[in-house]
């Protein structure tokens, strides 16, 4: 099994690390000491700094498969790529490749109207507005994604939304515009997966209320700006519908592969640093009279966090090729593998950097904390491993059935 990049893509990793070393870490401590100065209702200035170098460099828009928009790569191309830019929190924004976005930008690409894509794909593409994705509700059990009781009820030319979101990244900021919302057209169908829909919501319609920002461990704005959302009364044009009635898990599915992936490759990212911060910490400490890196149970870690993350690399790049080859709904088993295993190989690596680094790992002065409230977050988000297991426990059963 072989995954030597391309020569097209290894053109882009050598201009890519070039801009992580020249524009991205240097950038990252003011960075965050911002976000934690400003909050997540505002916007760091470092990113409209770097965002033009970005854009300048060739580097803009990678993810976006099979699209006239994008850099064309395909997802097993885009990985290796993607992997570069999970090793700052603050590269995917800058290169306009971060979720939520990344994912409205495939379904408007893959399912919105000529008129959706020129009025919300083209300024997300150019990276001029943000969007948000209102799925999860507080009220249910929404890792059963067939429990959301939103509703969306046609009224004449328009529809009548009604819902209470949470965990709807991006919605604080001041440069988010559209949302994508999910909930039920249909709520009698006997066929609970054809219930519901997904619309498109200006953020600035009436009715649409951000209550307040969600932190994740304590952190508002990064890793992620989650928030909580309530539509009441919103009123929309019925052509703000995304592919009709009914199609809202079938638009979920098509989105959420990617996205899925998308995360994977860039925590493996994120936990190769983690991995060498331990190294370099270990080296530079002394306890015991020897070197932190020369006590045993430092060597088992360091080798352990070596196996994990070349074992999670390699499911990724297998399922990112099995996308390519045979599309997101029949890849679905290698999908939820990595969903399941990449989050709780970050989780594990970061911990073990965690406890090389001592008292001072759970501060924030490492970037260690940062790294793993996104690793641990990506244990929910996107479906919990739970429902990933019992998924993928179901597949394997029905080979033997």
């Amino acid at each position: 099994m072989a995954f030597d990049p391309s020569p097209k893509v290894q053109a882009l990793q050598q201009r890519l690390l070039a801009f992580m070393d020249e524009h991205i870490y240097p950038n990252e401590e003011r960075h965050l000491a911002q976000v934690e100065k400003i909050g997540p209702w505002q916007v760091s200035t470092v990113l409209d700094e770097l965002k033009p170098k970005a854009r300048a460099a060739g580097l803009w828009n990678l993810f976006l498969p099979e699209s006239p928009h994008g850099a064309g790569l395909s997802n097993l191309e885009y990985a290796p790529l993607c992997e570069i830019m999970g090793r700052s929190l603050l590269a995917p924004e800058v290169l306009n490749c971060s979720a939520p976005d990344t994912g409205n930008m495939e379904v408007l690409a893959r399912y919105g109207t000529p008129e959706h894509q020129e009025r919300w794909l083209k300024p997300l593409l150019a990276g001029e507005i943000r969007s948000c994705f209102a799925m999860t509700e507080p009220a249910v059990a929404s890792s059963d994604a067939t429990n959301i009781e939103s509703a969306i009820v046609r009224d004449g030319d328009d529809y009548v939304i009604n819902g209470h979101k949470w965990y709807t990244t991006n919605a604080t900021d001041p440069r988010c515009k559209i949302a994508i919302f999910m909930g039920k057209t249909d709520p009698n169908n006997a066929d609970r997966h054809h219930q519901q829909s997904m619309i498109l919501v200006p953020m600035d319609t009436p009715g649409v209320r951000v209550i307040r920002p969600l932190p994740v461990f304590g952190f508002y704005g990064t890793p992620d700006r989650a928030s909580e959302v309530v539509f009441e009364n919103v009123r929309v044009p019925v052509s703000n519908l995304l592919l009709g009635e009914g199609r809202g898990f079938e638009i979920a599915q098509g989105r959420l592969g990617p996205g899925r992936i998308h995360h994977c490759m860039r925590l493996i990212g994120l936990a190769e640093r983690a991995l060498e911060r331990m190294c370099r910490r270990s080296l530079s400490r002394v306890a015991f009279g020897k070197p932190v890196s020369q006590q045993g149970v430092t060597l088992e870690r360091i080798a352990d966090a070596r196996i994990l993350i070349e074992q999670a690399r390699l499911l990724t790049l297998n399922a990112a090729e099995r996308m390519d080859l045979v599309g997101n709904k029949v890849a679905k088993t290698e999908i939820a593998m990595i969903k399941i295993a990449v989050p709780a190989m970050a989780c594990q690596v970061i911990d073990w950097a965690i406890q090389i680094h001592g008292g001072g790992g759970t501060s924030n002065d490492f970037g260690l904390t940062h790294a793993y409230a996104m690793a641990r977050l990506l244990r929910l988000a996107d479906g919990p491993d739970e429902v990933h297991r019992a998924q993928l426990g179901k597949l394997e059963l029905r080979k033997h059935s």
